[in-house]
């Protein structure tokens, strides 16, 4: 008892980790049940067009914010000025004028965009959307410095409550007007929230406006290295949905954008637990440091992975009867959608916490190099297989880039001494016998797919 007592309310790394990990979870997973009940509500309020549209906003948007990404956030996590005044608003400084050139950006690009996608009500629809990203530039840097502690409890229980009055004015929009103004008053109301909460219950001074050149500098050179990361990372998280947007119809899209949204829970998941853990883990215990330390971080990763392996084999196995019961006719093709992309994510959920190794240790030119790699194999992947089999080519093409893509997470692992072979090897069988099953149960749901294809 007095064990468990000291690994979930003492100050060692150990138990911030669990505290941050239980908290992430809750997060992530009230998040989730949150926008699982949004889901089913607007779905039944709402045409499957208004999610395929939405989906198309967020590409834009989510293009335009990763693409000027200058790894902020990242430098205050590992940085050694991570705690100065002066280091936190000049970041702080940075995000502002980044917010203010995305809305100008997004203004900008709303027609090309809506002509691109031959979807006229994206003219109208972006450049409201598009607020949220100069909302997210005001967002304090004691939000960053609370995730660099690894003190996560009242972010989380902020974020659930903003998302909560979102939901709330979404679904209220939704029964009065039937339109898709109903997801963007969600998307919106829940960023503003975010910021006022945000201000007012976190600990911490107020950022200013200020300009520290040699902050300013560890900052850029940090962050040049992860503007191209992430410009990598948002062909990695919305490369499908800009290679199904020219393939499917608006309908289809939405469709396939209800299986995304279940089948991607636990690598999403897993991409915030690593995120928001690994890093200070990483930083404060190096593989490279002890045998020790790597022994600590085996076990991290076999429990990590094996839980979020548990949940994939879940999707996969449940997928089809999940989203019959839980939505109308309408989406039942996204059943296949679940079962296929829960199976094609597995390299990904094996892979998961590597890269974060080269962040903790400043090494953001090989993280690019990582993410540079994975987002052009998945690109041609996923463009070579939609052309010749549609949404099911594209899929496939999705998890063998992922595939290919393994040698080069080794290679990045090595570097910092955090490859896991015995991890690695364990979870590779497990997950191809996964895949054998999920495709022998539901090959039938898989070829139906086909249908959500452009003749």
């Amino acid at each position: 008892m007095s064990r468990l007592k000291s690994l979930t309310q003492g100050n060692s790394l150990a138990a911030r980790a669990i505290r941050s990990g239980g908290w992430t979870i809750l997060g992530y997973g009230g998040s989730q049940a949150l926008r699982l009940a949004s889901n089913l509500i607007l779905t039944r309020l709402l045409f499957p067009e208004a999610f395929g549209l939405m989906s198309l906003v967020w590409v834009f948007l989510q293009g335009l914010s990763n693409l000027s990404d200058m790894g902020v956030t990242q430098s205050i996590l590992q940085s050694k000025r991570g705690e100065d005044r002066a280091f936190l608003d000049t970041a702080w400084t940075i995000q502002v004028l980044r917010g203010v050139f995305l809305l100008i950006l997004t203004w900008a690009l709303a027609v090309p965009a809506a002509a691109f996608y031959d979807a006229p009500e994206l003219a109208e629809i972006l450049p409201v959307v598009g607020l949220t990203l100069l909302i997210m530039g005001l967002f304090p840097t004691k939000k960053d410095s609370a995730n660099r502690h690894l003190a996560l409890g009242r972010i989380t229980m902020i974020d659930l409550s903003a998302q909560v009055i979102g939901l709330v004015v979404g679904v209220a929009i939704a029964w009065a007007t039937g339109s898709v103004w109903a997801l963007v008053a969600n998307a919106v109301t829940t960023t503003v929230m975010q910021l006022i909460f945000y201000y007012i219950f976190l600990p911490g001074a107020i950022n200013k406006p200020r300009w520290d050149k040699p902050a300013a500098g560890e900052l850029i050179h940090f962050g040049k290295w992860i503007f191209l990361s992430t410009a990598a990372g948002f062909l990695l998280s919305q490369g499908d949905k800009i290679v199904l947007g020219k393939h499917l119809s608006l309908g289809a899209l939405g469709v396939y954008n209800i299986g995304y949204f279940l089948a991607s829970f636990p690598l999403l998941l897993g991409g915030m637990l690593m995120r928001r853990i690994m890093i200070p883990i990483y930083r404060e215990k190096p593989p490279s440091e002890s045998a020790e330390n790597r022994a600590k971080l085996h076990k991290m990763r076999m429990l990590l992975s094996g839980g979020l392996m548990g949940l994939l084999t879940l999707f996969a196995l449940i997928g089809v009867w999940l989203v019959a019961a839980l939505y109308d006719p309408r989406y039942a093709l996204a059943g296949g959608v679940v079962v296929l992309l829960a199976v094609m994510q597995i390299p990904q959920v094996i892979a998961l916490t590597y890269d974060q190794a080269a962040l903790a240790a400043g090494d953001s030119r090989g993280f690019f190099l990582l993410a540079a790699t994975r987002a052009a194999l998945m690109m041609v992947g996923l463009m070579i297989g939609a052309s010749q089999y549609g949404l099911t080519g594209a899929l496939l093409g999705q998890g063998l880039a992922m595939v290919l893509a393994y040698p080069a997470v080794v290679c990045l692992a090595r570097a910092h001494d955090a490859w896991d072979a015995r991890h690695d090897a364990v979870f590779w069988t497990v997950g191809i016998g996964i895949g054998a099953l999920a495709f022998w149960l539901y090959q039938s749901a898989i070829v139906k797919l086909s249908a959500l294809n452009l003749p």
